[in-house]
């Protein structure tokens, strides 16, 4: 089989070469960026660039780079900006050159992210290590998710990469599986108790908090609708089984 892939390359035009250094780039990117907003989840800001901005400023500075990333990020996962896109960069460099624009503005948003000086709390001792416990729990709860997705294109490249062995498209079905027993946003819910359990809250660590946790819910409400779109009274049945966010039982709904 490899040794098919490799004659394949080798007959295809010079097109092949720069969709690989555009799947070698964006999955570089993509993996950098994850670590490094993952760093900032759980330490708080790192201060890389420091402005010396006031307080006021360096929170309105943080919300303007949050309002860029979810702007970027909420249009551009949207089925109607897809439909849009693909009449100018094609359907299969779509995920790519999401990832890329995302990717980008998250490590732009973390290097610029300004530190407070205002401290609300900081947790010390035993309740510290439950905070990070939580982040951990939350973590492999994530992980959890993404494996119960399947196969899962987290960063937008299988259909570059597919493109050699002209696939069929095929009708993804809707499966239930690991975490989505008991709610339908795993990610989302565990993205939020990550984001909650840093256990040092400076003033710019509560307005991450808001503005990123409000932007979820939302974005949680918009995908809902797509879902219905693409799963139609399946995934209706599904929303009547299982919560959306908030786990309502010990036992999975479904």
């Amino acid at each position: 089989m490899k040794n098919r892939i490799r004659a394949a390359d080798s007959m295809r035009p010079p097109l092949a070469v720069r969709d690989k250094y555009l799947v070698y780039g964006t999955l570089f990117l993509g993996r950098s960026s994850l670590i490094f907003f993952t760093v900032f989840l759980f330490y708080g800001s790192v201060n890389i660039v420091n402005l010396g901005l006031d307080e006021f400023a360096a929170l309105a500075l943080n919300t303007c780079l949050s309002l860029a990333f979810f702007i970027q990020h909420s249009g551009m996962i949207r089925s109607s900006f897809q439909r849009w896109s693909t009449r100018w960069i094609g359907e299969r460099y779509h995920g790519a050159s999401f990832t890329i624009a995302s990717s980008i503005l998250l490590i732009v948003l973390v290097a610029f992210w300004q530190k407070s000086g205002l401290v609300i709390y900081s947790a010390d001792g035993a309740l510290r290590m439950v905070f990070r416990a939580v982040f951990v729990l939350s973590f492999i709860g994530f992980g959890w998710g993404i494996r119960s997705l399947g196969s899962f294109d987290a960063f937008g490249v299988r259909p570059i990469c597919q493109e050699a062995q002209s696939p069929s498209p095929t009708q993804v079905a809707l499966k239930i599986r690991g975490p989505y027993r008991w709610v339908r946003h795993p990610l989302y819910l565990f993205c939020i108790t990550m984001i909650w359990s840093c256990p040092d809250l400076t003033g710019d660590r509560l307005l991450f908090n808001l503005l990123w946790t409000a932007w979820i819910v939302v974005g949680t409400v918009l995908e809902e609708r797509d879902l219905v779109a693409r799963f139609g009274d399946e995934y209706r049945s599904y929303q009547a089984q299982v919560p959306m966010l908030i786990p309502m039982s010990v036992g999975p709904a479904r």
